[in-house]
């Protein structure tokens, strides 16, 4: 056994001995359904924080976002926002949530629509997004880590297989423990996921040889893409601008009918903006309300989301998985760039930065895939290994025995960037890339135990409880919910087993769904005018514009006899972007046909209950249109059609001699400005208007199911 696999084995060991704790402990404190499904109302102020951070940023956070931008390039980076986006929605909302479920002894969010809408068609709808949430969500999170334990093992331990075997203890803990045990595990994993950005980061910029060889590579890259006109496997393409797509937003939007038609990338103004709306779903899925009731007050809200994640996330995102991923290509993913770098063709326009590559030839002809380790290499000979490393891929041997592969032209992608990083470790310090493979497991699985968890309390009390045993006891609650734990695990696994080519589109549709939950939201929170009628079409139609711009849907119509004129995400528009559009149109059309004197009074006893407790004080109101012009500005000039700015205002995207302090892309620096002032923004809006703060004045609660038993539980 090898010195990585003791040391993973110890902390991975480690690491599991902490779960089942707590989900032991989590089973002896359930006493009650909210006990297990909201935690009893009683979770910390510290334990959300970080919990609620390590549920909204997964695995995904942890691989995807740096691959992504390695293949991508910075204009991908823009996604980075997301640390700003997410808490946005719940500044937005949660608050409101957690006061409505206070007064009213709400556990499940369709238990509140249901009320205040008074339809059981909307509980219906929310299940149906909970679901799509919840299933192909977990799956990729569970596959992930198959796949990361499959490369840390050599191939020793098989994808399926792994994410079997490493599923297991998060049922347990998950099934056992419920919210409880949850929130007090992910708050562990967050506190891993983060160690493991930065470590990773550190560790990518450290094999670059620091900050000044990195930025070399950097521009070096930029001029070959540029000399190669962009036409690399490896490359996103030009701009319709000319501009290398690693370094410049391809337009603010273009007129195609699917995002693969777009020139120099996919990552547009309108792109990136629809994108976040897509990202900002996770904020706004059911599950997030769950996670609101769980709280004793709102007193977390603020710090979450103004601290824990835009700053504290945010910082990692815009600087650490950037190092990942711009160093991956100096480092010799990106096989096409190692072999041009050398190329007598380019040697003049090069040739400021070849010091950089002469000093470390070997390093980077020897690593097609990272990893790697070769004897000297001709340039031809790297071309040949490379296809005999995809021979063998292809084959299904082993390609580090018969040669290379190249990350991107070889089917690696972004998925294979991070445990690639990893391996490099695996020689000269086993420990660390141990630890390291552990903060990546505990990111995958952040925020699948969270969705696990709230999901199967929807499906007791919405549709067990509400339908099929109206009278069903805490006891019986509880068993169901642990049921149902381990039906959503079996179905994530079968889904990821089985579907594999179509699981990173089911989770993209995931997300995009959640976002549909900000009209019913918006109607809960704010706007008393939107009718029952008009949230049920809104969200119904919302879902089936997601569907009908993604590929699901796509093929679905294809299937029928039907060719429709547009691709997957038409004119560079996310399918969250279609979806909420046609959302809010349908809600509001119908809403203004549907006004019912009495509905309307129903819903206003929510809204008086809001401006009594939520209303912003009148010294303060003079600041409202101060933050609406924050909010408006930000989005519009940070993730929206204003980023385009960014591409030139600090040095030529094609010129890096013009680059601006510290030889960063115009476009980084642009980033980096307008995630500082995001801080800003939600600073603003959580303390200053008080959308997260604690009420001043005391909430009467009107229903309480656990007082009764409370009661009897605490005689003596």
């Amino acid at each position: 056994m090898t010195a990585m696999a003791i040391w993973l084995f110890i902390f991975v060991g480690l690491y599991w001995a902490y779960c089942i704790f707590w989900g032991i402990k989590g089973y002896l404190w359930s006493r009650t359904a909210s006990d297990y499904f909201v935690a009893g109302r009683s979770v910390s102020m510290w334990v959300f924080m970080l919990a609620a951070t390590a549920t909204s940023f997964s695995g995904w956070t942890f691989v995807g976002h740096p691959g992504l931008i390695y293949v991508d390039g910075l204009q991908y980076a823009y996604a980075s926002f997301y640390a700003v986006t997410i808490p946005f929605t719940g500044m937005v909302f949660l608050k409101r949530q957690w006061m409505i479920g206070k007064r009213w002894g709400y556990v499940t969010p369709g238990e509140m629509f249901a009320d205040y809408f008074r339809t059981d068609s909307i509980r219906m709808l929310i299940l149906v997004v909970a679901l799509i949430f919840a299933v192909p969500y977990l799956g990729i999170q569970l596959r992930a880590s198959g796949f990361l334990f499959n490369v840390l093992t050599d191939g020793a331990l098989g994808v399926e297989v792994g994410m079997w075997l490493l599923s297991a203890v998060v049922l347990f803990y998950v099934a056992s423990g419920g919210l409880r045990a949850v929130a007090y595990v992910d708050a562990m994993q967050c506190i891993l996921l983060m160690l493991g950005i930065f470590s990773i980061g550190v560790v990518a910029l450290y094999y670059v040889g620091g900050w000044t060889d990195f930025t070399r590579g950097i521009a070096a890259l930029v001029q070959w893409d540029l000399l190669t006109g962009g036409t690399s496997d490896a490359s996103p393409g030009l701009t319709p601008a000319g501009h290398s797509g690693y370094v410049a937003v391809p337009g603010v939007i273009q007129w195609v009918s699917g995002a693969g038609d777009a020139q120099g990338g996919v990552w547009t103004g309108v792109m990136n903006l629809t994108y976040m709306f897509a990202l900002m779903g996770i904020m706004a899925s059911p599950s997030f309300t769950m996670w609101a009731f769980s709280n004793t007050n709102p007193k977390p809200f603020a710090p979450q989301q103004t601290w824990m994640s835009p700053l504290g996330i945010g910082f990692l995102l815009f600087f650490f998985t950037a190092f990942q991923a711009m160093s991956g290509h100096i480092l010799g993913a990106n096989t096409d760039f190692a072999q041009d770098i050398f190329n007598p063709e380019y040697e003049e326009t090069l040739g400021e930065y070849r010091d950089l590559f002469d000093e470390r030839a070997d390093a980077v002809l020897q690593r097609g895939l990272i990893a790697t380790e070769n004897p000297d290499l001709s340039p031809a000979e790297v071309e040949a290994t490379i296809q005999a490393g995809l021979n063998a891929l292809r084959a299904g041997e082993n390609p580090e025995e018969a040669g290379w592969v190249d990350l991107i032209r070889d089917g690696g992608g972004d998925g294979a960037l991070v445990p690639q990083l990893l391996s490099m470790l695996q020689a000269v310090a086993p420990w660390l890339a141990a630890l390291l493979a552990v903060c990546a497991l505990a990111a995958m699985q952040s925020t699948g135990a969270a969705y696990m968890s709230t999901t199967s309390g929807m499906f007791t009390r919405d549709l067990l409880r509400r339908y099929v045993i109206p009278n069903a006891s805490h006891k019986v609650q509880v068993g169901a919910g642990r049921v149902l734990v381990t039906a959503l695990v079996l179905a994530a696994l079968t889904v990821a087993t089985f579907t594999t080519d179509a699981l990173v589109l089911l989770g993209g549709l995931a997300v995009a769904a959640g976002t549909q939950m900000w009209v019913p939201l918006a109607a809960l929170c704010f706007f008393p005018w939107i009718t029952r009628p008009g949230a049920v079409w809104g969200l119904t139609v919302g879902i089936i514009a997601v569907l009908m711009s993604e590929n699901i849907g796509i093929n679905v119509m294809a299937g029928l006899g039907i060719d429709v004129p547009w691709g997957r995400w038409p004119l560079t528009i996310h399918a969250a972007g279609w979806g909420i559009i046609f959302n809010i149109a349908v809600a509001v059309i119908v809403s203004a046909l549907t006004q019912n004197k009495e509905e309307l009074d129903h819903r206003m006893k929510f809204h008086d209950f809001l401006r009594e407790h939520a209303a912003l004080p009148e010294s303060k109101r003079h600041l409202i249109p101060i933050g609406w012009t924050i909010v408006i500005v930000w989005f519009f000039f940070a993730i929206g059609p204003g980023m385009v700015i960014g591409n030139w205002l600090f040095g030529d995207p094609s010129d890096p001699a013009t680059w601006w302090v510290f030889g960063l892309p115009s476009i980084w620096v642009w980033q980096i400005i307008w995630w500082a002032l995001g801080v800003f923004m939600m600073w603003f809006c959580c303390y200053k208007l008080e959308m997260s703060t604690v009420p001043q004045k005391e909430i009467e609660i009107l229903f309480d199911e656990d007082a009764e038993i409370r009661m009897d539980v605490s005689r003596p």
